[in-house]
C-alpha cells in the first residue's frame, strides 16, 4: 500500500468519525429551534426557526429547569473543588512520603477502582439513610468528592512521581517546609493533571443520572439529568424539541470550561520540571 493511499484512507476514516460525532450534536441543536414538539421532521433543517422552546424551559409552570440548572451547577462545582483538593493532598502524601501501610492503601484504592460505581449504590444508600442525608445535595457532593479519589488518585500520583525529587531536596535545603513544597512546587508543576481531574469530575457530576435519581426525591432538589429524564418519561417524547433545547443549554458550561482551560492544559503539558 502506497503512502498516498494510506494517507487518503486515514483522512476518509477521520471524516467518517467526524460526521458520526458532529451529526447527533447538530441534529439536537437544529431540533431545539424547530417549531412543534414532534421527534420526526421531514427535513433536517427547519423552514422556520423559533426560540419558544428555550423560553418555555424557564417559564413553564410544570418544569423547574432554572432551579435544576442551579442545583446541578452547585453540585458539580463543589464536587469538583472538594474532589480535586482531596485527591491532590492524599496522592501527594502517597507519592512523596514513605510510611507504614502505604502499599496497603495503594492496593486498596487500586482494587476498589476496578469495580463500577453503581455496584456500591445499595450500601451507599443505606449509609446515607442512617445519617439522614437522603434527598440532600450534601449527600451527592460527599459521594462524588470521595468517589473521585478512586478514579483520579493514581492519575495524580503517577504525575507526581514524574516530578524529580531533586526539586524537593533543593527546597528543603533552602528551608522550605512540606506545605511550602506542596504549594510552591507540586501544585504549579501538577497544573495539567489537576485541570484534567477538575474537568472530568465536573463533567461527571454534571451529567450523572443514576445516583442523583436514587438519592434526590424532591422535585425542587432534582438535577438536570433527573429533570430532563422526567420530561421525556412523563410525556412519552411529546416534548422532544424542548428536551433538545434543554440539552443544548446543558452542554454550555462543559464546553466553556474546556475552551477556557485548554490553553492552561496545553501550557502545563509542554513545560518541563527541570530547566536547562
Amino acid at each position: 500500500m502506497t503512502k498516498g493511499l494510506r494517507l487518503t484512507l486515514s483522512y476518509l476514516f477521520l471524516i467518517v468519525i467526524a460526521v458520526c460525532c458532529i451529526y447527533p450534536a447538530l441534529w439536537v441543536l437544529v431540533s431545539s429551534v424547530r417549531p412543534g414538539t414532534s421527534l420526526y421532521s421531514a427535513t433536517f433543517f427547519p423552514k422556520t426557526i423559533t426560540f419558544d422552546h428555550y423560553y418555555e424551559l424557564f417559564h413553564s409552570k410544570v418544569f423547574q429547569y432554572d432551579r435544576w440548572y442551579l442545583n446541578t451547577l452547585k453540585i458539580a462545582t463543589l464536587s469538583m473543588i472538594f474532589s480535586t483538593l482531596l485527591s491532590t493532598v492524599s496522592m501527594y502524601a502517597l507519592s512523596r512520603f514513605r510510611f507504614k501501610g502505604r502499599q496497603t492503601i495503594l492496593s486498596t484504592i487500586l482494587v476498589l477502582g476496578m469495580f463500577p460505581g453503581f455496584m456500591s449504590l445499595i450500601p451507599v444508600y443505606i449509609f446515607l439513610l442512617q445519617l439522614n442525608l437522603l434527598d440532600t445535595h450534601a449527600a451527592i457532593i460527599i459521594v462524588y468528592a470521595a468517589g473521585a479519589v478512586l478514579f483520579n488518585g493514581f492519575v495524580i500520583k503517577g504525575f507526581f512521581d514524574t516530578i524529580p525529587r531533586s526539586l524537593d531536596e533543593s527546597a528543603r535545603i533552602d528551608g522550605a517546609s512540606h506545605l511550602q513544597i506542596f504549594y510552591r512546587i507540586m501544585l504549579p508543576l501538577g497544573r495539567p493533571i489537576l485541570i484534567y481531574v477538575a474537568l472530568t469530575t465536573f463533567a461527571g457530576a454534571w451529567v450523572d443520572f443514576i445516583f442523583a435519581n436514587l438519592v434526590l426525591r424532591t422535585k425542587e432538589k432534582w438535577t438536570l439529568a433527573v429533570g430532563m429524564w422526567d420530561l421525556v418519561n412523563s410525556y412519552q417524547n411529546s416534548n422532544f424539541t424542548m428536551f433538545a433545547a434543554g440539552a443544548v443549554l446543558i452542554a454550555v458550561p462543559i464546553t466553556l470550561l474546556f475552551v477556557l482551560l485548554q490553553r492552561f492544559l496545553v501550557q502545563g503539558l509542554t513545560s518541563g520540571a527541570s530547566k536547562g
